[in-house]
Formats: structure tokens, C-alpha cells, sequence
């Protein structure tokens, strides 16, 4: 680095050459100067400013720190005050899952004792001590955010079972699960038999219930009255249609106590028992049938009891 110096005193211009570590000699010099002059100044305002003007440099600074801390405060306040709401909901989701929990046991069969929703669980194990970790609020809020996803999770995948499972149940109550009479005996099976007004080998396309007349005659599942006429076969009759193709048929009524378009629970009173139409007594004649085809109800009953 070349310096260059004129002045009207000088008859020429002088050159003054720096190297490198002259430069840097210099750059801290002017440095270290620059350092004691403001500490200088730090100390004459200290030192040497007057009362008042200490006093009110003071006064400054508390109120910039009160303020400060202030601000902190509310701050840390407001983040307490949404991790506590927070808190709330997830209270009241754990709730409903305890709520849905329940249901599902219910829906299971499972034992009220088995799953006991309503209590902490068991815990228990040995002492292990390990280093702690500071809990900050970023931390917290982290842990309340990866924890609210869990239980929304848990909530979507139970209330999806609890579809299914009573979507099952809901089929289950579809299908003839239930005897059509709670007493009885069967006079005639399904298949193959003599007929009894012409003697000759004619299918039976469902099974007799032997029973006395004004017996009830329960809905074997649930289902829309399709038919409830006098038939020239079957004499009084219902047919219920349960969906998916499945029909159930209650024949030789004496009496019909529902109507066409009516919806019947499973096990709802529907007729009483009579000998209508093609009977030789009084019975209730029970089919059921799949795509118009005759079904054996035993095994309907069957299956639905097992």
C-alpha cells in the first residue's frame, strides 16, 4: 500500500510504503484507540454526568426491562392458556373414546369387567432412573400436538370398527334369525313328501309349524311387508321382504295385523295362526326364499343361532 503526501510546506510529494504487517499493525492501533475512546466516554458519563442525569438513565433502562419481562409474561401466559384448551378437548375426546370403547364391548359381547374404560390402567415395574430432560414450552406443545394426532387417529380407526361391526349386526338382523312361533313342532320339513290332497310325490318348499290357531307369528327378521292378502294357495299370507334378495313367506294365517309397505322389526307380531287356503289344519306354513329360489329355513335358523 503506497500513501501519498503533499503539502504547500513540501517542495515534492512523499511516498510512504506499507506492507502487510505494517497494515495490520495500523488496523489495530486505530482499533484499540477506537476501544479506549469509548470507554473514555463510557466512563466520563458515568463518572462525571451529573445526578439527574443518572438517575434518569436508570429510570430508562428498568422501565425498557419491566417492559420486557412483561411482554415475556404475557407471552408465556397466552401459550399456557392454549396448551390449557387444548388440554380441554383432548379431555373430552378421551371421553367419547372411553364412550366408544364401551360400545364396541357391548357390540363384541365382551365382559363389562374385561375393559373397564372408565379407570386408569394398571402400571407398576422398577425404578430406573435416567437424566432428565428439560421441559420447555416448545417442547410441551410439541408433545400436545403429536398427541392430539393420536387420539384423532385412534378416534377415526374405532368409529370405522364401530361401523362394521354394527353394518354385521345390522345383516345379522336381516337374515330369518328367529323362529316365526315360540312353540310348537314341526308337522312337515322342507324337501320331498307325499302330498296330503292328491297322494302323490310333490316338493314342500318349506316346514309346518304345528301350533293351535290364534297362535302369534312373530317376523323371523327384520324387513317391508311385500304381501299381506288371501292367497288361493297359501290363504292369508305375509311375505317380508328383507333385502338382498331374501323373502320370507308365513302362511294359512287366520288373521293379518300388517299391511303392505309396513316396516316390522325382527320378532314383531305379524298374524296369528289359522288353516286358510290349501290346509288340512290349523299350522303355520314358513318359508324362506333367496332370488325367488325356496330355501330350507332350518338352516337359516341354524346358522343364525350358532
Amino acid at each position: 500500500m503506497n500513501i501519498i503526501l503533499v503539502s504547500s510546506h513540501l517542495a515534492k510529494t512523499r511516498r510512504i510504503s506499507l506492507g502487510g504487517w505494517q497494515l495490520l499493525g495500523l488496523m489495530l492501533l486505530m482499533s484499540g484507540l477506537m476501544l479506549a475512546a469509548a470507554f473514555a466516554l463510557q466512563y466520563s458519563l458515568v463518572r462525571f454526568a451529573p445526578d439527574g442525569v443518572g438517575e434518569g438513565m436508570r429510570a430508562l433502562l428498568s422501565k425498557a426491562y419491566i417492559e420486557e419481562r412483561q411482554k415475556q409474561q404475557s407471552n408465556l401466559f397466552s401459550s399456557l392458556d392454549t396448551m390449557a384448551s387444548r388440554i380441554g378437548q383432548m379431555q373430552s375426546q378421551v371421553q367419547r373414546l372411553d364412550a366408544l370403547g364401551l360400545r364396541l364391548a357391548k357390540l363384541t359381547g365382551m365382559k363389562p369387567g374385561e375393559f373397564q374404560f372408565d379407570q386408569l390402567p394398571a402400571q407398576g415395574g422398577p425404578l430406573v432412573i435416567l437424566p432428565t430432560q428439560k421441559m420447555s414450552v416448545n417442547i410441551l406443545d410439541q408433545q400436545l400436538s403429536r398427541l392430539t394426532q393420536v387420539i384423532n387417529d385412534r378416534s377415526d380407526k374405532l368409529m370405522a370398527l364401530e361401523t362394521m361391526l354394527l353394518q354385521n349386526q345390522l345383516s345379522r338382523k336381516l337374515l330369518p334369525s328367529i323362529p316365526p312361533v315360540n312353540v310348537g313342532w314341526y308337522s312337515s320339513n322342507f324337501g320331498w313328501r307325499i302330498d296330503p290332497f292328491t297322494n302323490a310325490n310333490a316338493m314342500h318348499e318349506g316346514v309346518d309349524f304345528m301350533v293351535d290357531a290364534g297362535t302369534p307369528i312373530h317376523a323371523s327378521a327384520g324387513g317391508v311387508v311385500a304381501f299381506s292378502a288371501y292367497h288361493p294357495q297359501y290363504g292369508n299370507m305375509v311375505e317380508i321382504d328383507h333385502g338382498n334378495d331374501i323373502v320370507t313367506r308365513y302362511a294359512h294365517c287366520s288373521k293379518l295385523l300388517v299391511k303392505v309397505g309396513q316396516v316390522v322389526r325382527r320378532g314383531e307380531k305379524i298374524a296369528e295362526v289359522g288353516s286358510t287356503g290349501r290346509s288340512t289344519g290349523n299350522h303355520l306354513h314358513f318359508e324362506v326364499r333367496y332370488q325367488g329360489v325356496a330355501q330350507n329355513p332350518v338352516r337359516f335358523l341354524q346358522k343364525a343361532s350358532s
